[in-house]
């Protein structure tokens, strides 16, 4: 197999959305620094929605992107409190998969924290293939050639060869 064709993880990003309730948030961000150890960036609105209560600049949300070694081993976690099974619509066409997890005492090593409560969270992985670099870099960005992106079937390949994932509802 060519080397520049096989799939590897480039991150993954865990996001809790609040909506309005800060003390919500609050709770998100505790709960994904208690889970990763890294402090979570507030995500805030950029548009004005008055039947919802938002305003531009008010935060409604928190996330994390971890990358490399770090990625791997909270995905292999995050995938054993799913019980190691995702189906066919967690996987979309570009190479990437969502999830979310109902509650997080469901993770490994992550135990009950009283003043949280029971929360859930979403998690987003995206893979890559050797050469993804042209569509992020500086100088004479491109897009990804159709031959070379990354297919839902490989990306199924990739999670049940990487992190043995096996297929609910397979299609």
């Amino acid at each position: 197999m060519n080397p520049m064709q096989s799939v590897r993880l480039e991150k993954i990003t865990l996001n809790i959305g609040a909506g309005k309730d800060q003390t919500r948030l609050e709770k998100g961000v505790k709960l994904i620094k208690a889970i990763t150890g890294i402090d979570p960036v507030k995500t805030v609105t950029s548009k004005r929605i008055p039947a919802w209560g938002l305003r531009p600049g008010l935060p409604i949300g928190c996330k994390v992107t971890l990358r490399k070694t770090a990625a791997t081993q909270l995905l292999k976690r995050l995938l054993s409190a799913k019980g190691g099974k995702l189906s066919a619509s967690q996987f979309d066409n570009q190479g990437n998969i969502s999830f979310g997890i109902h509650e997080y005492i469901d993770i490994p090593d992550v135990p009950y924290i009283p003043e949280i409560g029971v929360m859930g969270l979403q998690v987003c992985v995206s893979l890559e293939k050797p050469g993804f670099r042209i569509k992020r870099r500086k100088l004479r960005t491109k897009p990804i050639p159709r031959k070379h992106q990354i297919t839902k079937e490989e990306a199924v390949k990739f999670m049940q060869e990487a992190f043995r994932v096996s297929m609910e509802g397979a299609s």
